[in-house]
């Protein structure tokens, strides 16, 4: 076990990706950093910490079931933990893909990024980046610092694997108060100290995160009117364009079809 600070944590080896690492942060807590893959006990524990902070309609997105097993798989080192007094406060994760250095070589959004990790491994090519896809915060631990924390420990981890440039599909906190605005546009609104009015992103941009791009259909999550009805809790009476509660954008509805989509756009930013 090694004693490493808030400001930083450093990864051990990749020989010790699963025992306990220890930090003491700014509000005085020691945190443990677990792989979910060493603490399998703890999986309901993390379900009903982390769930509540996503609508439920993120759940049904047809892409993460068909690839997650794989991921688990094979990058279990890149999937966190972060305990206080042993209860789950914290948690993140990422994969690594071979990107070749320009903006434009990035994947299309969080969908992408997953499917591109999964074939990149099983294709043999070599990872050059690393992409953040969640990390989330226990309520009873909130602006403490945490979230920060976990994107540490996935960068470092990154690094012990000679993986030095880390981007991230942000799902910006308030963006769904603004389901009409372009992410293009989102992006550029900035407080007077000039970071952005977004929680998520000034979070990044305070870790030195620069704004790539908006990351057009990111996930792209079909249902039938009566599960999206479900999902959003609120009734779909006629074709057209939807507002739902927590979406970032528009949902398209189509009931003589009897299909709902919902396309979401999130923003790539850069790291390293």
């Amino acid at each position: 076990m090694l004693e490493v600070t808030y400001m930083r944590l450093r990864a051990f080896t990749q020989n010790c990706v699963e025992d306990l690492q220890h930090l003491r942060n700014a509000h005085d807590m020691t945190v443990s950093v677990v792989t979910s893959a060493s603490r399998p006990d703890l999986e309901d524990e993390v379900d009903a910490a982390f769930r509540e902070r996503w609508p439920e309609f993120i759940f049904h997105d047809p892409i993460p079931p068909k690839y997650l097993p794989r991921v688990h798989a094979y990058f279990a080192a890149y999937d966190v933990l972060l305990l206080v007094e042993g209860k789950v406060a914290a948690g993140g994760w990422g994969v690594p893909i071979a990107w070749d250095g320009t903006d434009e070589g990035l994947p299309q959004g969080y969908d992408h990024a997953l499917v591109q990790a999964v074939e990149d491994h099983e294709a043999g090519r070599t990872p050059t980046a690393f992409s953040f896809m969640a990390a989330a915060v226990h309520p009873d631990f909130d602006r403490q610092g945490l979230a920060t924390n976990a994107l540490l420990a996935l960068t470092d981890r990154a690094a012990v694997d000679g993986i030095n440039h880390v981007f991230a599909p942000l799902r910006p906190t308030w963006k769904h108060k603004y389901p009409c605005v372009p992410m293009a546009r989102y992006a550029t609104w900035t407080r007077e100290d000039g970071l952005s009015i977004d929680p998520w992103i000034r979070t990044h941009q305070r870790m030195g995160a620069r704004i790539v791009a908006p990351a057009p259909d990111s996930m792209v999550i079909p249902g039938t009117i009566t599960e999206w009805e479900q999902w959003a809790g609120m009734p779909l009476p006629e074709s057209g364009l939807y507002i739902v509660p927590d979406a970032l954008n528009m949902l398209e509805v189509d009931r003589e079809k009897d299909l709902a989509v919902y396309r979401e756009e999130n923003l790539w930013v850069q790291h390293r």
